[in-house]
């Protein structure tokens, strides 16, 4: 069978194994040992850690302990792994990059307690005052020697793709210190050509990461959407195993289907004051439906599939 013609149910129903029951693919083995039971995965977003004074809904300072207790509490679940979808953090009213730099290796130090693999995906305040590959060199991500700003990797039978969309459309690079415009973010095209030999590669069911929406997204007359999302989108269609893609940027809850896959955007952890307003999620993804189970101002959410 072609790699490409396995549908998204399709795959999904590889998952619906018992006991020990083993299922090989091109290259890859994996075992499911719990009953409807694929992964559990944790998703923090938007942290903005800065030693700075609150501004609007954002408190800064107060994203240490909030995510010291995230961790803490993530630490207690049994979950493949955990991934912060963006803004892990921020800068201060100098944006003089040392200072940046040292907001982002406090905040990188608690959460790299998780006792278990852990990733990021780059948001637009994680390239202000520094560059991509400064924020790069100072973030660790399982399995890589180097981080880099989108990757792949698996996890208990599923591929988990993590895209870069702070980008000119031409390719370059956005650093904000150098004018970029937040607002207009884009897959590149070398991007898109990695997306698409990922998705041929591995035809089983997969999940998306980007913190840019990658469906149509406005608020306050502001555009947070990836540009070329509509690319993106017809993409992930045209292989059919694409389950669902995960987004932080907007600091709201949203959830939207297009052609059967689900776009699911996450609140921020930095917005108002005090562990009290924390918020981040565990994802429960099985044969049959996509459950989140959100802490504190994060809502619980069950989307069947």
């Amino acid at each position: 069978m072609d790699k490409s013609t396995i549908s998204r149910r399709n795959s999904l129903k590889l998952f619906a194994l018992t006991g020990t029951t083993l299922l090989t693919m091109p290259g890859y083995i994996f075992s499911s040992k719990k009953q409807n039971s694929i992964l559990r995965f944790g998703i923090i977003t938007d942290s903005h850690y800065a030693d700075r004074e609150p501004a609007g809904s954002r408190f800064y300072r107060d994203s240490i302990p909030k995510m010291q207790e995230a961790i803490d509490s993530l630490n207690t679940q049994n979950l493949d792994f955990i991934i912060h979808l963006g803004d892990f953090k921020d800068e201060d009213t100098g944006a003089q990059p040392g200072d940046t730099l040292a907001y982002l290796d406090k905040v990188e130090a608690v959460f790299q307690k998780f006792k278990g693999p852990k990733y990021h995906a780059l948001g637009n305040h994680d390239v202000d005052s520094i560059t991509k590959q400064q924020f790069l060199n100072h973030i660790a991500n399982n399995g890589q020697e180097k981080a880099e700003s989108y990757y792949a990797f698996t996890a208990n039978g599923m591929r988990f793709i993590v895209l870069d969309a702070n980008y000119d459309a031409d390719g370059t690079s956005h650093f904000f210190a150098n004018g970029s415009d937040w607002e207009n973010a884009n897959i590149p095209e070398k991007e898109l050509n990695w997306l698409e030999d990922q998705l041929e590669s591995w035809p089983i069911p997969t999940v998306v990461f980007c913190h840019h929406p990658l469906y149509e997204f406005y608020k306050e007359e502001a555009k947070f959407h990836v540009t070329n999302y509509a690319e993106v989108q017809k993409l992930l269609e045209s292989h059919g195993q694409v389950v669902a893609c995960f987004h932080g940027h907007v600091h709201t809850e949203d959830y939207q289907e297009f052609n059967g896959i689900q776009y699911i955007t996450q609140l921020g952890m930095v917005d108002y004051e005090g562990v009290e307003n924390n918020a981040f999620s565990i994802v429960e993804i099985t044969s049959t439906h996509i459950k989140i189970e959100g802490y504190k101002r994060a809502s619980d959410h069950t989307i069947m599939i």
